[in-house]
């Protein structure tokens, strides 16, 4: 049987964003204490594969979220701007009750059809959907087998999967959980992509998987 490629997609550690609900975007925070536990819980649990690559945001939560394995391993992250979080806009920093109470009337469209409605000034779900299509292109055209490593964020993730997966953009929001730290893997299959887990936190502490984030 041949060997395919696999590509695990993982949700970056714990941020005060993601603890309180704010939409975070492009805000460049770094992880939380418990944030950095998950990266090394990480890389603890899947050090001894033998990775082809890894790929990562370029935003600093990614970055240190990727750091523990890339340094286990030896191997060097590949930074990509595809894989950069949605922008918020004028949205960042604000919770969804904020957001509410400010663009209300935009927010209701956004709640209902994220793939073709932006937050404002923010990027619509289809566009996060073909920058990051380019990076799994790029994987796909390197690596015919093997494991690689994308770690990306909480909207980012779940675009990239429902693109793969044939779920419409629009419901991303609606058909995938991704809480922090969370791991999916996908194998590019004869058949086309192939998911084997879906958000799996079983690599972190116990205390770690109570912390879900938003």
């Amino acid at each position: 049987m041949k060997n395919r490629l696999n590509i695990y997609f993982l949700r970056h550690g714990e941020t005060t964003a993601s603890q309180t609900g704010t939409y975070c975007g492009r805000s460049d925070i770094d992880l939380t204490q418990e944030g950095k536990e998950m990266a090394e819980d990480f890389a603890k649990a899947y050090h001894h594969l033998p990775w082809k690559a890894v790929y990562c945001s370029p935003l600093r939560r990614t970055i240190a979220t990727a750091k523990p394995l890339c340094d286990k391993v030896g191997i060097e992250m590949l930074v990509r701007a595809g894989l950069k979080e949605i922008l918020y806009g004028q949205w960042e920093g604000k919770t969804p009750i904020q957001v509410n109470q400010e663009f209300h009337d935009d927010y209701v469209r956004w709640l209902a059809d994220p793939g073709w409605n932006a937050p404002n000034g923010g990027e619509k779900g289809i566009d996060v959907a073909r920058r990051s299509s380019e990076v799994l292109e790029e994987i796909e055209q390197t690596y015919d087998n093997g494991n690689v490593l994308v770690v990306s964020h909480k909207a980012t993730v779940r675009i990239m999967l429902c693109s793969l997966l044939g779920i419409d953009v629009g419901r991303y929001r609606d058909r995938i959980g991704m809480p922090v730290g969370s791991l999916s893997i996908v194998e590019m299959a004869e058949n086309g992509p192939l998911i084997h887990i879906m958000t799996d936190r079983s690599h972190l502490k116990p205390e770690l998987r109570d912390r879900k984030g938003t």
